[in-house]
């Protein structure tokens, strides 16, 4: 996931623009991170169950 896509999903919360810049950098950063670690340990699990 891009940082711009994670940007469209976070600014669907109300809570995204209570937060500071330097905040929500980190929230972006966070977020893609989990994204990525959740996406390969789908992608793990998908490929045992072959």
């Amino acid at each position: 996931m891009t940082q711009q896509e994670a940007i469209r999903v976070l600014m669907l919360s109300p809570i995204y623009f209570k937060l500071t810049p330097s905040d929500r950098r980190q929230l972006i950063r966070e977020y893609c991170a989990l994204f990525a670690e959740v996406s390969k340990q789908y992608e793990n699990g998908y490929n045992k169950k072959k």
